[in-house]
């Protein structure tokens, strides 16, 4: 920290409980009273130095009865003097020449009791407004200095802002941070994108399991939420260095330096770093293990404005106005750009504006924000709880709602990477489920599987009804999930919690689901599953029948090609027109070929030819399974009998049931 020493003499000074005296041999002739302070002092050295002063001296008149225990003596009051008693006790120090120490903490104060004093160098050369100036100089060089020479800006805030003390404190304080922000930018930025590259990848290979099923969830916690670009920012070394320094200032102070930061060209990222460790620290609404009371705000910034200061420790808690006022002022102040702002903040900013009732324009920006970067959130921050006037459910099932309409009203949810594929191959409807359009990756995939997780989660409320539930679900196209696991584990649960459904309105809610995109996971599942409806249930075991049974000929072709020697001549298998339908035909003849291409020219070994055949046992004991549990289910055997003649797969059932005895 910057010092500078003034003054030549040894203390004279002594403090008699609420009194200051001078000691020197003349006794003292005046006594200035500033508050509950008293300084009894000498007169020459007081207006030698101050203008104030000799004006009050020349223009006292003693009292005409000497009856008091003043002794005759001047008697003057400075109760307005900025820095109040311990300002001009430094100032008389000054006077009378003695040391003082002049530092970050005090420089503010005592420039301010000058310039009231009017301590110029009209009086005497080198006077206190010169010194105090000249130091200022020093202290806002540096950048701790600055930063506590604006903390100390707050007690005298109106001649502090009248000398321009404030602004110049801001401006090199902003002026500093950007030159750091940018040099730390170009030297960081190759090692924060490998980091967020790293954090993606690692969100993306989550998977949920569930009785088997992988859902394709997003985690609850932990890594997800990282909000991108602002989790990447805050990553690289020496870029927030200066947040904690800040996060001391009052709202209004930090209020305008980030504003002057702005102007300066630093960048978003950095900004919105600073504003979320800043509220973070101040506003206790964010994290859900912690009070209000943790939180102090108090200060005085002058008339017309509000002050909350962080630092006040003996404060009472702020009252509720107080915290409403705080986090609409920093949803404001947040920068525009999408993603510099992580989404789990977001989500605690809206939370918490939601619990202090804050004004709908707050709530609305939040909710705007939090669904242009959706796909960065997480389950656990999504689960806002109903704090409504009339609470129906156990969360605010409207907000995910509205935040997930604003998702898909956005440009980037109709954009690029979002539409869906113009012409849907039938091969790939009644393959194996696979991410491929869109992909994986894609933001409104990752929606997708959000959206299932959430809904499986508040699927237990009693309360919550079937036309919420469905309309939420169903703001998320069909193109989005890749596999319907997700969705398809959502509808259980609210059916297992709502089992007074009646039948139309069960298959009413699994109209949600595309029975072709379950995994085999997820069909054996349902099939044994007794609170789905028994339309769903043979729905489910068809298209299952139709993906096995085009596996099946996929198989038999290779090795039809396989006993023909491999010749090049592509051999149907006889009567597979037929039999498989147009799409399942062309998935499995576009695997058949590229199997064929691959094996032209040499013979398959006998090994080969005999796991082909007992893949094509395994399948058919798959159909028997199937036969069974439409049994159990109460179907009639015709219809079993007639659904899998119509598949072509009578023959190979009854061919297999005697070997299946036999084992």
């Amino acid at each position: 920290m910057a010092t500078m020493k003034l003054g030549s003499k040894p203390e004279i000074f002594v403090l008699e409980g609420l009194t200051w005296r001078c000691m020197t041999e003349l006794e003292s002739d005046v006594v200035v009273e500033v508050g509950e302070m008293s300084f009894y002092l000498h007169k020459f050295p007081l207006l030698s130095r101050s203008g104030v002063l000799q004006r009050m001296i020349s223009a006292y008149q003693a009292p005409q009865e000497d009856g008091g225990g003043g002794g005759g003596m001047c008697t003057l009051q400075l109760d307005d003097i900025p820095g109040g008693a311990k300002a001009f006790e430094l100032a008389a120090r000054f006077c009378y020449d003695v040391k003082i120490e002049l530092n970050a903490h005090n420089v503010v104060c005592l420039r301010c009791a000058a310039e009231y004093l009017r301590m110029t160098d009209d009086y005497a050369e080198g006077n206190l407004i010169t010194q105090a100036e000249s130091f200022l100089a020093d202290v806002l060089a540096n950048w701790k200095d600055s930063i506590k020479a604006l903390e100390t800006c707050e007690g005298v805030l109106p001649t502090a802002e009248d000398l321009h003390i404030v602004s110049r404190c801001i401006t090199a304080l902003a002026s500093k941070a950007c030159a750091s922000d940018a040099a730390a930018w170009s030297t960081g930025h190759a090692a924060a994108s490998a980091s967020a590259v790293a954090v993606a990848a690692k969100n993306a290979s989550y998977d949920a399991l569930w009785n088997g099923i992988g859902s394709g969830g997003t985690p609850r916690g932990g890594g997800g939420g990282g909000g991108g670009a602002a989790g990447a920012a805050t990553g690289c070394s020496g870029m927030d260095w200066w947040y904690e320094d800040v996060s001391f200032l009052s709202l209004p102070m930090f209020k305008r330096l980030i504003q002057a930061m702005e102007g300066k060209g630093m960048r978003p990222e950095s900004i919105a770093g600073a504003i979320m460790f800043y509220a973070g620290r101040f506003l206790p609404g964010l994290k859900r293990n912690t009070s209000f009371s943790n939180a102090s705000f108090g200060g005085d910034c002058g008339a017309g404005s509000r002050s909350i200061t962080p630092r006040a420790a003996n404060v009472s808690a702020p009252s509720e106005g107080d915290q409403r006022y705080f986090l609409e002022e920093i949803v404001a102040l947040l920068p525009a750009k999408k993603g510099v702002a992580s989404t789990r903040f977001l989500l605690g900013m809206l939370r918490t504006a939601m619990l202090l009732h804050a004004s709908p324009l707050c709530r609305e920006n939040l909710e705007r924000r939090i669904g242009a970067q959706l796909e960065d959130a997480c389950l656990d921050d999504l689960l806002v709880p109903n704090l409504g006037y009339t609470v129906e459910t156990l969360y605010d099932i409207d907000c995910v709602q509205r935040i997930l309409d604003y998702f898909m009203s956005s440009t980037d949810g109709l954009g690029t990477g979002y539409t869906s594929p113009a012409v849907v191959e039938e091969g790939s409807q009644l393959g194996a489920p696979h991410a491929g359009s869109p992909s994986s990756l894609s933001p409104i995939t990752m929606v997708a599987k959000l959206m299932d997780g959430y809904l499986a989660e508040v699927a237990p409320d009693t309360n919550l009804k079937l036309p919420k539930f469905q309309a939420l679900a169903a703001v998320v196209p069909d193109y989005a999930r890749p596999v319907d696991d997700g969705i398809y584990r959502a509808m259980d649960i609210y059916l297992k919690s709502h089992p007074w459904l009646s039948e139309s309105e069960r298959e009413q809610l699994c109209r949600l689901m595309n029975c072709q995109k379950l995994s085999l996971e997820a069909c054996t599942h349902a099939a044994q599953n007794e609170r789905l409806p028994l339309r769903v249930v043979v729905q489910v075991l068809f298209f299952e029948q139709l993906r096995l049974r085009t596996s099946i000929a996929g198989w038999f072709f290779v090795s039809g090609n396989a006993a023909a020697g491999g010749d090049g001549a592509p051999q149907p298998h006889p009567g597979g027109s037929a039999l498989v339908p147009k799409g399942a035909a062309a998935a499995g003849q576009s695997d058949a070929d590229a199997e064929a291409d691959e094996g032209k020219g040499k013979e398959l070994p006998a090994e080969a030819i005999t796991d082909v055949k007992a893949r094509v046992s395994e399948l058919e004991k798959e159909c028997m399974s199937m036969k069974q549990e439409i049994r159990r289910l109460g179907k009639p055997r015709r219809s079993w009998s007639l659904l899998t003649r119509k598949c072509g797969f009578g023959t190979k059932v009854q061919q297999a049931q005697p070997t299946m005895s036999s084992k």
